[in-house]
């Protein structure tokens, strides 16, 4: 009896199971992300302390989060590949018979998944040090829709970028360099759409909704690059 080729989604649930078992495992990747987050917290505290009441925290609130959340974000995607090219497992998985967009898709998933684990404790983190002494506006939940639409942006892009760099010197460099100036316009979107829910803006159509149609369009654009590109990007 001729063996059945597992299908594409089989080979996605592999490839994903693999990645959160070994960092579940190690918890290597998630402690030094969360650790990281706390640090650039601490660094807030300090730099805003003896400013506290000349700053419109509402206003840079949203900024100041996701700066947070980009340079934590580098330090995971960083991570991401550095144990399949210390360990030699990436040549394995590239030895299988499979589509090349399937690593690409299991990689972002888990990217994706370890950065919201790691937001879902900086973001009230970050809102109980800085902006509890403020009234809540009652657009504050919607800020969940621009978090997650830039988080799955990043990751996507970060992924594809980190297997460019991953095989260069200073690779940690190269990926910032790299990843940054590429976000931007994702970045100016989602910080836009997150300090219009914080402040609850009047202007919500133009300052919430415009701004994350615009992310959500980006990040079709971008994950369709990435995906169609890192058969080319993977095997070069």
């Amino acid at each position: 009896m001729p063996r059945v080729a597992p299908s594409t989604f089989s080979q996605y649930r592999t490839l994903l199971a693999k990645d959160l078992r070994q960092e579940f495992r190690t918890r290597e990747m998630l402690t030094s992300m969360g650790i990281y987050a706390l640090l650039v917290i601490i660094v807030y505290g300090a730099a805003l302390a003896l400013t506290a009441h000349g700053v419109d925290i509402v206003h840079m609130g949203g900024g100041l989060l996701w700066v947070l959340i980009v340079f934590t974000s580098l330090l995971g995607l960083a991570r991401s590949f550095a144990r399949e090219k210390e360990q030699g497992c990436m040549e394995g998985v590239l030895l299988v018979p499979l589509d090349r967009s399937v690593v690409f898709l299991a990689k972002a998933t888990s990217n994706i998944l370890f950065m919201l684990a790691v937001e879902v404790i900086a973001v009230p983190l970050f809102y109980f040090f800085f902006m509890t002494s403020e009234p809540a506006a009652p657009t504050l939940p919607f800020i969940v829709a621009p978090l997650l639409v830039g988080t799955v942006g990043m990751a996507g892009i970060g992924t594809m970028l980190s297997t460019i760099t991953s095989n260069t010197r200073s690779a940690d460099v190269m990926l910032a360099v790299l990843f940054i100036p590429l976000i931007y316009p994702l970045l100016y979107a989602c910080v836009t759409a997150t300090t219009a829910a914080i402040a609850g803006t009047e202007f919500w159509t133009d300052f919430f909704v415009m701004p994350l149609v615009l992310a959500c369009g980006y990040d079709v654009v971008m994950l369709l690059v990435c995906w169609v590109l890192y058969d080319f990007v993977v095997s070069a």
